[in-house]
Order: C-alpha cells, then structure tokens, then sequence
C-alpha cells in the first residue's frame, strides 16, 4: 500500500532523515520505534507532504506521490491523526467529524461505524471538542481520520496522556481495522507493551535512520525493548 525508498530530508544544514525506507502492508500494522527527536514525526510529515522532501521516492496504492500536496494526498486515501490530537476545539464532536469530509462532494454522511468503534462519540456530537477529556478526544481525531474511509492510517503517538482503559479501547479499534484487511497502519508509538501488542512488523529509528527491523513477533527474541528504552 504505502512504499518509501531513500527519502532524505533536512531542515537547514541538519541531516535528519537518512535514505529511509519502508513498506506499511494492507491489512498489517506497521510500528515505527524510537527516542524523541530521531526524525519519526518529521518522516510521518513527509508521507503526508507537509515538509519536503529532498530525494526519494514514496509510493502510495502503485502511485508516485511525492510531489502530491496533503490535499491530494488525503483525497487518494491517506489518514493523518497527528501527535497532540489537534481536533477542533471551538467546533462540536459532529463538526468535527465532518471534518474529515471536508473535500467529499455533497452531503456525505458521517459513517454510522465511527458510532460503533468509539461509542462515547454518538453520546457527545452537540459537546465542543474542548471540553472532552484527553482521551475522548483521541477517539475524536481517530473517528475524524478514518470518515473519509482511508486505505491508509498512520498514527502519531496515539497513547500519549492517554488513561489505560481508553489505550486498550484503541489498540482494539487498530487491531480491528487492520484485521479486516483493507487498510494498512503506520503506527508511531512510545509505549513499547502497546507497539509490540500490535506490530506485525517493526521499525526502530536512531538520528533519521532505521538501526532495527523485523516481524513483530520476534521483538522481544531480538531485544527490542531494551533498544527503546529511555
């Protein structure tokens, strides 16, 4: 679904990604690992085309799209829930949402499955977004990603100050998607126990460049953990 080879990318005269390469699978998720400052959002923000990028190539559904505006990039089914949430917070849970309709034509209703994975949204769509708690607003922002039905998610630290019960509710949503088989996940996390739970395959990131990769089952068998730690 997704394929990225030796992209490169600087900011000024720093050097902060490296020939990074990756391919995130249909119906797989992908765990990209690291300390904070390596590069993981910068190379999110570079799939979604809001930095540039100075050589490479990123492949999207058999398509060149490294010269794609995000626009263009979310219209060929790409989904961005980035680092922060950065919902709406003036605009009501249903505002929102159709948010993430925005470049649909016409009046496309909001999927009534966005209801069935995260079932607290339905219970607040006349509430700002403001006033929902770190981890409601979460599902809002992932809710708000998968509207426009996306053949691709990538995530952003989606655990970050996130309440336990509410980290199990979205590992079981990302599992959930992924397993249906029609969507790949790129998931930037932090939280190893999360990442492994979910990864069939992983990525670690040391200064812009992959140091570590594999299937997910073998991260524990490889030292994975001791690898991310703080």
């Amino acid at each position: 679904m997704l394929s990225v080879k030796n992209i490169n990318q600087y900011y000024g005269g720093s050097h902060i990604l490296r020939d990074v390469s990756l391919q995130a699978r249909q119906g797989q998720v992908t765990v990209l690992l690291g300390h904070n400052g390596v590069g993981k959002t910068t190379l999110l923000k570079s799939l979604m085309g809001l930095v540039p990028i100075k050589t490479g190539s990123i492949e999207f559904d058999g398509r060149p799209i490294q010269n794609a505006t995000p626009y263009e990039r979310a219209r060929a089914g790409i989904g961005f829930v980035p680092q922060g949430r950065e919902i709406f917070a003036r605009l009501t849970v249903e505002e929102n949402l159709r948010m993430g309709l925005a470049y649909k034509s016409g009046s496309t209703p909001i999927p009534a499955e966005l209801y069935e994975l995260f079932p607290v949204l339905r219970q607040m769509l006349g509430r700002r977004g403001g006033d929902l708690s770190g981890g409601q607003q979460q599902q809002l922002a992932i809710a708000r990603a998968l509207a426009a039905k996306p053949k691709l998610l990538i995530l952003d630290e989606p655990t970050e100050g996130i309440q336990p019960s509410i980290i199990k509710d979205i590992g079981r949503v990302i599992r959930m998607l992924a397993d249906r088989g029609d969507m790949a996940i790129l998931l930037v996390e932090q939280y190893y126990d999360f990442a492994q739970e979910l990864a069939d395959d992983y990525l670690v990131m040391e200064r812009g460049e992959f140091i570590a990769r594999g299937p997910g089952s073998e991260m524990e068998a490889r030292g994975i953990r001791q690898l991310v730690a703080i």
